[in-house]
């Protein structure tokens, strides 16, 4: 249990952290997209330009994603 400024207890956060959170949500959605938006310019400029194929894209997308697989699941069941 919290007890706020007021020294009242609550259960819950205050209607004012609730708005810092949902701040912090919202640069959080923005920069995830310009980080995308720039990520998909490179790319679509390096397919263009002949550098990459998105067949290249799309494997090296799937290594990666076996590989972060692998890391994450051997971290969540070390060896004794």
């Amino acid at each position: 249990m919290k007890i706020s400024k007021s020294g009242s207890k609550s259960a819950s956060p205050s209607a004012w952290e609730q708005v810092q959170l949902a701040a912090k949500v919202a640069d959080l959605k923005d920069e995830h997209y310009r980080t995308v938006l720039t990520l998909s310019a490179m790319l679509e400029l390096l397919v263009d330009k002949g550098l990459l194929t998105r067949e290249e894209l799309a494997l090296k997308a799937e290594q990666l994603d076996a590989e972060l697989d692998s890391l994450i699941s051997a971290s969540l069941h070390p060896m004794p």
